[in-house]
């Protein structure tokens, strides 16, 4: 299913870009700051891209096809996924003041990446694991191909098109 694929080679990205951040974390417990530039650059995608590209989608097109389709969103995982988008929003505003703090902070930035990361590998476990399989079950191919072209509408609408290519291209260079 391209869009289930599409989501998925998302989490990839969004993945390595967590085991940077557990890096930068690591660091900072050794006492040391992590990379210059690496705190802003690291709100940066989770922000822009994690949330403003990827859970964009799910969230107006994705999540409603699936509501569509009989799948709940109260009591159910569409609900999870929303509520845990809203959790990781709170941790990325914190981890981007304590980017902004002059002098850094440090240990702020770490706390609040120490919440994020398992909230969001966790997240990504499940929507990989339990809410693209029932996606798989019932959506229809039109849907997947309707789902697939409002996906790239909205990269080129919104000027997100390339941008999981140049943030690849990034953690390329942050590894």
């Amino acid at each position: 299913m391209k869009t289930v694929d599409r989501l998925i080679a998302e989490h990839n990205l969004i993945e390595r870009a967590l085991t940077l951040l557990e890096q930068a974390i690591a660091t900072i417990d050794a006492g040391q700051s992590p990379p210059e530039g690496f705190a802003p650059w690291a709100v940066a995608f989770f922000r822009d891209f994690a949330d403003g590209c990827h859970h964009a989608k799910e969230e107006d097109i994705f999540f409603p096809r699936l509501r569509e389709r009989g799948i709940p969103e109260e009591g159910g995982p569409i609900g999870v996924m929303l509520y845990e988008h809203t959790v990781g929003r709170d941790c990325v505003r914190r981890m981007a003041a304590a980017a902004q703090a002059t002098p850094f902070d440090a240990s702020g930035f770490a706390a609040a990446a120490r919440d994020f990361v398992p909230l969001l590998r966790n997240h990504i476990f499940k929507e990989n694991n339990v809410l693209f399989k029932m996606a798989e079950q019932v959506l229809s191919q039109d849907d997947d191909d309707e789902i697939d072209r409002d996906f790239t509408t909205r990269e080129q609408e919104q000027g997100l098109d390339g941008l999981a290519e140049q943030y690849a291209r990034d953690i390329e260079r942050w590894t």
